[in-house]
């Protein structure tokens, strides 16, 4: 087979067709152009505040004591249960009293002891007084006498009140309310061995009733002692009238919050750990004139939250920092930045970039769509009514 040959003027036209491939293969492709985004947009705008201030609270009693034993033992038995009504004097916890009985009987023994001194000591001055009256003794000898008959009755004394001290110490072992209430929290169990003073149990007394709740710092300024509040029962949805009674003076180390309580009338008062919700005067903003816009709106923009401002002529976007004050239901209530009139992105704002152009999106309207089928029937129908 016969080698193929090419010619001279072959080869020269083949080599333009070479060097155009080679530059094809070498050039970079066009940059596609970034597609125009469509965006949807709020005109800003003036609105009145819709929602007001509530903060939480929960009913307490007006005076709630921790009560515990005045000696320390080993707690035997404890009749209060949490929610449990008492009356005043009744028995909530007994400790072991064994050793408080044996320290009595001591005690017993060492009065009877010095009884029998003071008896002694007083039947010997009498003697010496009648010897002294004949003149048979001195008086230094009954003057002795009647020093040893005064340390005899100090050392019955002195035994008497130790009896007495050991005898009440016998009654400490038996817990009972001073005053008629609710126990509502139990912190010993039987069994326990608790020292003298330890909280056993914490009773709610009867009476006057308190809303407690907590104030954000930069809203306690507001609070004033006497103010007229309204409480909202939930969920029956019933208003009752509070006064403020007190404000704590300092705030809370961990929440930052100042306690506030809300005196209530014992007669309406609820029952004890019910949740209200409390209704400042002095918080509610509820009508005030306010710029609002959707959270969607928002962009967080390093330490700033900002969001997106359409130019209109432009049809391009721009970062706008703002200053959020507060919520208002599903909206927030811008405090600065923005102006009446602006129009700012509420869909999107994640994949825009500043000065990317946008379009305004348009909603579709659906078209009902009818079948053949159905329209068939409908043709049927309306001939059947024009023979008729």
């Amino acid at each position: 087979m016969n080698p193929v040959k090419f010619t001279k003027p072959f080869l020269v036209g083949l080599i333009p067709l070479a060097a155009s491939l080679l530059l094809v293969a070498c050039t970079k492709p066009a940059p596609v152009a970034e597609p125009v985004r469509a965006v949807k947009v709020v005109t800003v705008g003036v609105q009145s505040m819709q929602s007001g201030v509530e903060l939480a609270g929960e009913v307490r009693a007006r005076v709630e004591s921790q009560l515990g034993f005045r000696v320390g033992g080993k707690l035997l038995e404890r009749q209060a249960e949490v929610g449990q009504r008492v009356k005043a004097g009744q028995v909530l916890a007994r400790l072991d009293p064994q050793d408080y009985k044996l320290a009595v009987e001591a005690a017993k023994a060492q009065l009877a002891a010095a009884a029998t001194n003071r008896d002694l000591a007083g039947a010997d001055f009498k003697r010496y007084k009648e010897l002294k009256d004949q003149n048979f003794i001195s008086s230094a000898e009954l003057e002795r006498r009647d020093t040893t008959l005064k340390a005899a009755q100090a050392q019955f004394e002195q035994a008497q009140a130790q009896w007495s001290g050991q005898a009440n110490q016998v009654g400490y072992a038996t817990l009972m309310a001073d005053v008629a209430g609710v126990i509502t929290a139990v912190q010993a169990e039987p069994g326990q061995v608790v020292a003298a003073g330890t909280p056993v149990v914490r009773i709610a007394q009867d009476g006057a009733r308190d809303v407690v709740f907590s104030v954000p710092e930069d809203k306690v300024a507001a609070i004033k002692l006497g103010a007229g509040m309204t409480v909202q029962l939930w969920p029956a949805s019933t208003m009752l009238k509070g006064v403020v009674r007190e404000v704590a003076a300092s705030a809370d180390p961990v929440t930052r919050t100042f306690l506030v309580k809300l005196a209530l009338d014992a007669k309406e008062a609820p029952a004890l750990g019910t949740t209200v919700s409390v209704l400042p005067q002095g918080l509610a903003h509820a009508g005030a004139p306010v710029i609002k816009l959707p959270t969607s709106a928002l962009r967080q923009d390093g330490q700033s939250t900002a969001v997106w401002v359409l130019d209109g002529a432009s049809m391009t976007v721009k970062l706008q920092p703002v200053s959020i004050a507060t919520a208002d239901g599903n909206e927030v209530v811008v405090a600065s930045g923005l102006q009446p009139g602006m129009q700012v992105v509420v869909a999107g704002v994640h994949v825009l970039s500043p000065g990317q152009k946008v379009t305004l999106y348009k909603e579709n309207v659906p078209v009902a769509l009818v079948s053949p089928a159905q329209t068939a029937i409908n043709s049927v129908a309306t001939s059947a009514s024009a023979a008729k």
